[in-house]
């Protein structure tokens, strides 16, 4: 069964990895697709190669399906209008848009400049805002269609990737609250936050030494034990399951809502909620929230888990 036929969607960040995937699959389930992809590696320095979204395209071809290559970086917002805009050119609407693009700058907050904060928010947060812009335009028109962002659980924290961390946890503010605005035309937005590689409980020396090296695009061989958790890389393939559920009629009733997938697992996150709610008549004070009952209650079973 098709469960996209005759929809048209855009993949950015399309070329390799989880972008590539998705925009495999989408395609296998009927819809056209644009590949973006500009081609460059994952610190955002790297030049520009065509031929990374033109092999995605063959692919699909050669499989059967219909698409497109589109080589801007939707970075800027002439590079993600001309993604949107090729979905037009091409195929005449646009009813999906997967903002799949991101790149890593890992440093810690001391040594990362301003070129590591900027580049990495441009790509892994800003471009979202661009795409999402200009396709919201026209799914207001027909009154309809289908967002998905690209997450990550480093929005959760993670050691030497403040740049990254902020720019994802801002992409889940920004899905739920263009979800408030789209749902009255009818568009879905959600989001995913996939494990993307093995976590490991590295140690400061391992976490610099790495962090460095992904700042200076550099590979490092390590000759040393290392510790890692049991949370288990989703595979592209596995991640695109859930993109491309999202953007099915069996998902109508989903948006504004974030979901986790790593190894064989996927979950619903939560809404952020109040705990251990406290009043005080006429406002708080420092004398007011220095009472032993309050600090008690509101503080006294929490740890510094960061600071020996």
């Amino acid at each position: 069964m098709k469960r996209l036929d005759g929809k048209v969607a855009v993949v950015t960040g399309a070329g390799r990895g989880i972008g590539r995937a998705e925009a495999m699959l989408l395609a296998e389930q009927g819809a056209k697709v644009v590949v973006n992809d500009l081609g460059g590696g994952a610190y955002g320095t790297e030049a520009g190669d065509a031929s990374v979204a033109d092999a995605v395209v063959r692919e699909i071809k050669d499989a059967g399906g219909e698409a497109v290559a589109q080589h801007s970086s939707v970075a800027t917002r002439e590079g993600a209008e001309a993604a949107v805009q090729e979905a037009i050119d091409s195929f005449g609407r646009i009813d999906i848009l997967v903002n799949n693009a991101g790149i890593v700058r890992p440093a810690r907050i001391d040594r990362m400049t301003d070129l590591d904060w900027q580049l990495c928010v441009d790509v892994s947060l800003t471009s979202s805002f661009y795409a999402a812009r200009a396709a919201a335009k026209h799914m207001i028109a027909q009154r309809s269609g289908v967002i998905v962002n690209t997450g990550s659980t480093s929005g959760f924290g993670h050691w030497g990737m403040g740049n990254y961390s902020a720019a994802k946890e801002g992409l889940l503010g920004f899905t739920r609250s263009i979800a408030r605005e789209l749902g009255e035309f009818g568009i879905r937005v959600n989001m995913i936050r996939p494990v993307s590689h093995i976590t490991g409980t590295h140690t400061k020396e391992i976490d610099e030494t790495l962090a460095e090296a992904g700042r200076l695009g550099q590979t490092i061989v390590w000759n040393k034990p290392v510790t890692m958790t049991p949370t288990i890389a989703a595979l592209p393939e596995h991640v695109a399951a859930l993109t491309v559920w999202l953007c099915t009629d069996a998902a109508a009733h989903v948006s504004g809502r974030d979901f986790f997938i790593a190894g064989d697992e996927v979950a619903v996150v939560p809404e952020p909620e109040a705990i251990r709610t406290t009043f005080n008549p006429g406002g708080w004070t420092l004398d007011a929230l220095d009472e032993p009952a309050t600090r008690e209650y509101l503080f006294g079973d929490v740890k510094n888990r960061y600071v020996k």
